[in-house]
């Protein structure tokens, strides 16, 4: 399917107009961040193709197999996948059959139909080790310590990229820090406080349910990951680990609180055991890829959030009727 096409900057650094015309295969095409990029390559001027689940399996080969050789494409962002780490933890072996076996489906599907496409290979921050709170942002070199079954299918994943490359396929293997935006669903924490405020807005319950508000994360809005993204499909950029972060560490206790300051009601929290994971941070280093790029974020953290729970006050307001 060729995408609609949506405004991108194109003069923004990573965004280059006279990379355009590559035909771009996109799996888990309608997920959160599939549904920026497609139309966003479809502007920076490539030909795109894309399937989810709906159309094409990823767990099933053949399947993917003949999707891959009808794209004929020149490179290909693997997106599909469980992204959400408790849905990962609840169903172990879904998520290493989506989130590995669907790489390996794909990696398979791309050395026998189109071996000369860019493989794009979107992995997490989440791979790296926890570090403490104050601990200075991770560059690609930092040790490697996957926690938990979402983690590790990104790793292992990445292990099965890593080998293609040495047999000859070309492989940007991204480690993707948080994002969010517009769009994101709320078992993710930014639109989760987002979409609880809006309601206490609405009449709802004053009371608001979190988890570990001292834990530290990087954060990005989508349309700069998708900006990232698009750069790092040029000839030009050296294969190998990029980081997709912001550099700066915002901790969870902060997002709630720039959003409680545009709220028009004060909301109560509660900590919610169900919710408490242990205090670390999780900060990139994206350095590498600035350098390789011209990449650099351009939406502010506040912008980010502002438009966040604009968002859930129009999507309230709509289910409400």
């Amino acid at each position: 399917m060729l995408a609609a096409r949506r405004r991108v900057n194109l003069r923004a650094p990573g965004c280059s107009a006279t990379l355009a015309g590559m035909k771009v295969l996109v799996t888990g095409s309608k997920g959160f961040v599939g549904r920026r990029l497609m139309p966003g390559l479809a502007e920076a001027g490539h030909l795109v193709s894309g399937f989810d689940r709906d159309r094409v399996d990823i767990c099933d080969p053949e399947a993917v197999t003949r999707a891959v050789a009808e794209a004929k494409a020149d490179a290909v962002i693997h997106l599909a996948g469980i992204s959400f780490i408790p849905a990962a933890a609840h169903s172990p072996d879904l998520a290493r059959r989506v989130n590995v076996g669907g790489a390996k489906n794909l990696i398979r599907a791309i050395e026998s139909e189109t071996p000369r496409a860019r493989l794009l290979l979107v992995g997490s921050g989440d791979q790296y080790e926890p570090a403490a709170t104050s601990a200075a942002p991770l560059d690609e070199n930092a040790r490697l310590v996957p926690r938990g079954p979402y983690a590790e299918s990104k790793a292992a994943a990445e292990t099965l990229a890593m080998a293609a490359t040495e047999r000859g396929l070309e492989v940007i293997r991204i480690r993707a820090f948080n994002h969010t935006g517009p769009g994101q669903e709320p078992q993710f924490v930014a639109p989760d406080f987002a979409g609880q405020i809006a309601r206490i807005e609405a009449g709802a319950s004053p009371l608001m349910r979190v988890g570990n508000l001292d834990s530290v994360r990087d954060f990005l809005h989508v349309e700069d990951v998708v900006a990232a993204y698009i750069s790092l499909l040029s000839p030009h950029v050296e294969p190998g680990i990029y980081n997709v972060a912001s550099g700066v560490g915002t901790r969870i206790g902060e997002i709630l609180e720039l959003l409680a300051a545009q709220a028009r009601v004060a909301p109560e929290i509660l900590i919610d055991e169900k919710r408490w994971r242990p205090s670390d941070a999780r900060v990139g280093d994206a350095r590498k890829l600035q350098k390789a790029t011209g990449w650099s974020p351009r939406v502010s953290l506040a912008a980010t959030l502002s438009e966040l729970l604009e968002y859930w006050r129009k999507r309230i307001r709509t289910e409400e009727g």
